[in-house]
């Protein structure tokens, strides 16, 4: 039914005819862009260990180390963005992200110490690419979007596999024919030259395009700033942690991180080079795991806006943990079919357990979701770090990476079943006389 009200006399304003593409995929668009460009320093340090163990005789535990400084950094940060995302806006804390990325990569090119290493891509790596971690695409995705949540998430997180698609060839060509130093600046340019198209094009809120949310069914004002950003951080983490749900979602990931950055990610290449493969071949796997990524993660968004997301969670943790069971048998000197058909699996299972993670994180701690996601990310690095350290320590002990394999497709199984336990948020319960929503 449409309503009718006196208008005043006047001239009449014209009409102006809504876009018809919401402003809100122009913001997504920016964000997946922004985020393939700082993909680059999460394709390097797997390809770093071999040159730097080379040329410096730094043992793999060392290196592997530094690896781990980064990945805690990165998860242990991402609470604390989304926090400082509320506070002073995504630009700019993106802004300085990606900058102090390109200084710790630019950084590297003139170390002679092991701690060098720790400190320029451990610390400041490891703090700027925490502050682009996927909680900037959980904060975009809960402010534009209403409708489509899942599967913008899906689109948002595969953009990291694109990224690694992209720079993964490239940087172990470098590492190869030139050396790991332009590997490392390349990342440095890679990280500068997407923060214009942050600064020009990215909007914090939709208020500040004037539109609604995609999805929406009316016009939100913007809220004011968030002050205290880190008190906020440690309160929702210290709200969350009375919760159950919280700490299964933080085991689940914690194993995801183990599985996929901090053993694949940081030692597929490695494994594979002890086995006779070429560098360059390994590297070219790795970024066939990122073409099938972002099916998979895209896959995932969608199946997750019509699927209980803790089942989806426990199919995804179960057939990853039988693929790396069988991974030891399949490491050759040359590609074969089976490591093809092991790559295609591994790469659509790798991060598809996002968008169902950041869905529970939303059902069970709405508007405080995107800072729990990032207490939940920290526990994936934090994950990450230990299997990149331990990693690099069995392979010094045991002169092969079989027992972490092993261990990590175990664990995976673990994960299947705390996915299962995970209990669902219960529906608002109505005061009497209240009107229902």
């Amino acid at each position: 039914m449409t309503q009718t009200t006196d208008r005043p006399a006047g001239p009449r304003r014209p009409l102006l005819r809504a876009p018809r593409v919401h402003r809100a995929w122009s913001v997504a668009a920016v964000t997946f862009v922004t985020i393939i460009g700082a993909a680059a320093f999460a394709s390097l340090p797997g390809l770093l260990i071999e040159p730097l163990h080379t040329e410096f005789d730094w043992s793999r535990g060392t290196i592997g180390f530094a690896v781990s400084v980064n990945l805690a950094l990165y998860g242990l940060t991402a609470p604390f963005a989304a926090a400082l995302m509320d506070r002073f806006g995504i630009r700019k804390v993106v802004a300085v992200a990606l900058t102090v990325i390109a200084a710790g990569s630019v950084l590297t090119v003139r170390m002679t110490e092991p701690w060098q290493l720790v400190l320029y891509w451990g610390v400041l790596v490891g703090l700027g690419s925490g502050s682009m971690a996927l909680a900037f695409a959980a904060t975009v995705t809960n402010r534009w979007f209403v409708r489509r949540r899942g599967l913008v998430t899906g689109i948002l997180t595969a953009a990291g596999a694109s990224g690694q698609l992209v720079f993964l060839p490239l940087l172990s060509w470098l590492v190869q024919h030139h050396g790991w130093r332009p590997a490392a600046v390349t990342v440095a340019l890679s990280a500068l030259a997407v923060v214009p198209f942050v600064w020009l094009l990215l909007r914090d809120h939709p208020a500040d395009a004037g539109v609604a949310a995609y999805g929406a069914e009316g016009f939100t004002p913007k809220p004011p700033p968030v002050r205290g950003a880190a008190r906020r951080a440690v309160g929702v983490l210290l709200s969350a942690a009375r919760t159950g749900p919280f700490w299964l979602l933080a085991g689940t990931f914690a194993i995801c991180g183990a599985s996929t950055n901090g053993l694949v990610k940081t030692h597929f290449v490695p494994a594979a080079h002890d086995h006779g493969m070429p560098i360059t071949a390994a590297a070219s796997l790795l970024a066939v795991i990122g073409v099938f990524d972002v099916v998979g993660t895209i896959a995932s968004g969608w199946f997750t806006d019509r699927f209980e997301a803790r089942r989806l969670l426990a199919v995804y943790y179960a057939l990853r943990g039988v693929s790396l069971l069988f991974l030891p048998m399949l490491l050759a000197p040359s590609v074969q079919p089976p490591m093809v058909f092991f790559i295609v699996f591994y790469g659509l299972d790798w991060v598809a357990t996002v968008p169902p993670t950041i869905a529970l994180c939303r059902e069970h701690y709405g508007e405080d979701s995107a800072i729990v996601f990032g207490w939940v990310l920290a526990s994936h690095q934090v994950g990450a770090a230990v299997v990149a350290f331990a990693g690099g320590v069995a392979r010094d002990v045991f002169g092969s990476y079989d027992v972490v394999w092993y261990a990590s497709g175990a664990l995976c199984a673990a994960a299947a079943l705390m996915a299962l336990v995970i209990r669902r948020a219960p529906l608002p319960r109505l005061v009497p006389g209240a009107p229902a929503a």
